[in-house]
């Protein structure tokens, strides 16, 4: 059996090695191949929010308060009922089209909300006692208009704000007062509200942010 010491020394020279170096290198020490080997990955995060997804795939939303909206995409999980479970979307009047049960009224709730809205649908016609789980995968953009050099609609990120949205935008033209801007955010009830923001000012789904033309 190979000493502590040498185990030391063969992966102290694995750098310098060349690559057949260091496959003799690991196959001679069954210790040095054991700390090679990946680190299991980390479980799931609890309470209904889903872990980090793989890249190149949109975070869910963490935050409980957020409200569903319009385009926002959510996985519903109803425990033990395969059918039932899968990946839906709210549609523009705000129904999320949900088997056995229909349309359920999804638009201005969260995600917990609309967890016992669907449960309590379900129940006691179909399931007796329904176990149902909601995580948001991705949402509805936000827009922005003005004077940036990219307008358009662009995918919402968690804790994004204006000054992010305005770079994910290209940044200012050089028309732009760069210190004036507003945003138009639609209540729960349908209507639209306009707020004077600045830079720092967060950012929700379904924003739309005019940068202003400064005067000469």
């Amino acid at each position: 059996m190979p000493k502590i010491g040498s185990h030391i020394s063969i992966l102290g020279s694995i750098r310098r090695a060349t690559p057949v170096a260091v496959a003799l290198a690991l196959i001679a020490s069954p210790m040095a191949w054991a700390q090679m080997q990946p680190q299991p990955r980390a479980a799931a995060q609890p309470g209904g929010l889903a872990s980090t997804p793989p890249a190149g795939q949109p975070a869910p939303v963490q935050s409980p308060d957020y409200k569903l909206g319009n385009g926002d995409k959510v996985r519903v999980t109803v425990f033990g009922q395969q059918d039932l479970t899968g990946e839906y979307f709210v549609d523009g009047s705000g129904m999320l089209s949900f088997p056995l049960i229909g349309q359920v009224p999804a638009g201005g709730l969260t995600a917990n909300e609309l967890e016992r809205a669907i449960a309590n649908k379900l129940k006691p016609n179909y399931l007796k006692n329904p176990d149902v789980s909601a995580v948001v995968l991705t949402y509805r953009p936000f827009y922005i208009v003005g004077e940036v050099k990219t307008p358009g609609s662009y995918p919402y990120v968690s804790g994004m704000t204006v000054i992010n949205a305005i770079a994910l935008a290209g940044g200012f033209t050089y028309r732009a007062k760069e210190s004036s801007f507003y945003l138009t955010r639609q209540e729960k009830d349908g209507s639209k509200k306009r707020l004077d923001v600045t830079q720092e000012t967060s950012v929700q789904p379904g924003d739309v942010i005019t940068v202003r033309e400064r005067y000469f």
